[in-house]
């Protein structure tokens, strides 16, 4: 009985075989965590799939099969890369933001909170309505992709600037993730829940269908009463000033230890 398990021994994992078992589940679920909502996850789904009718073709020893596979894989993989490169470019724009990453250049949570904030008041002040979305751990993809994708630095000016009625992306939804505005002009859901609220529009019936949706914070600011509001787990707080919008934003995005 000993000899056999000491043929068998090469089996055994070892310390090292744990941590390369660790390291690429990490890797996958962090791949699967930036596609989901994206059009790239079925695309993933479907090469998961080829790839098993492949090993499926060796093993019975298939060999037009293998062959068609194999001339599939190996130009498929350029076809893909020009298919998706905004979902890669943003997937890979979201490592980049990660705190391991950029400890020593990203903006603190308070201050992308106050940015927000100040943008808030502007916007409240001159009466022009807004809707500003800040991702926490539910991935958004499939909201950006309604609207027109971006990759800059959260500001007050420039969400400012993407509400002004002379902007193109002002009707729809501002998505921020992490420190960077990755979309605008976005599409969000209604709330399938009867709003008895006659005072609340459609910013304000979206930010709350997202927040039931998903974890993440929606921003509205009302075009007609000039009123801050705050849309978090399918329930909205209102008639926020800057230094309450700011400390409640601030306070979630700590908890949810969001990555950059």
């Amino acid at each position: 009985m000993t000899g056999i398990f000491e043929q068998l021994g090469f089996l055994a994992p070892g310390w090292r075989d744990l941590l390369e078992i660790l390291l690429v589940t990490a890797i996958f679920y962090r791949l699967l965590i930036l596609l989901a909502g994206t059009r790239a996850i079925q695309m993933l789904l479907g090469l998961v799939l080829l790839v098993g009718i492949y090993f499926f073709a060796r093993l019975l020893q298939l060999d037009l099969l293998q062959y068609l596979l194999g001339f599939l894989f190996q130009f498929g993989a350029i076809a893909a890369l020009v298919v998706f490169q905004p979902e890669l470019r943003n997937a890979l724009a979201h490592l980049g933001q990660n705190r391991l990453l950029r400890f020593f250049n990203r903006l603190e949570d308070t201050e992308i909170a106050e940015e927000i904030a100040i943008a808030a008041e502007e916007l409240a002040r001159g009466g022009v309505g807004a809707i500003i979305v800040i991702e926490r751990e539910t991935a958004l993809g499939e909201y950006v992709e309604t609207g027109t994708p971006l990759q800059a630095r959260v500001s007050a000016p420039l969400l400012s600037t993407i509400f002004s009625p002379y902007s193109p992306l002002h009707d729809g939804a501002a998505i921020i993730r992490g420190d960077i505005i990755v979309g605008a002009g976005a599409i969000l859901p209604l709330t399938q829940f009867p709003v008895n609220d006659k005072s609340l529009g459609t910013r304000h019936r979206a930010a709350i269908g997202l927040a039931e949706e998903t974890d993440a914070l929606v921003v509205v600011v009302s075009e007609e009463t000039s009123q801050i509001s705050l849309a978090h787990q399918g329930h909205l707080r209102r008639g926020l000033d800057r230094e309450q919008l700011a400390a409640l934003l601030s306070t979630h995005t700590r908890r949810a230890g969001i990555a950059r």
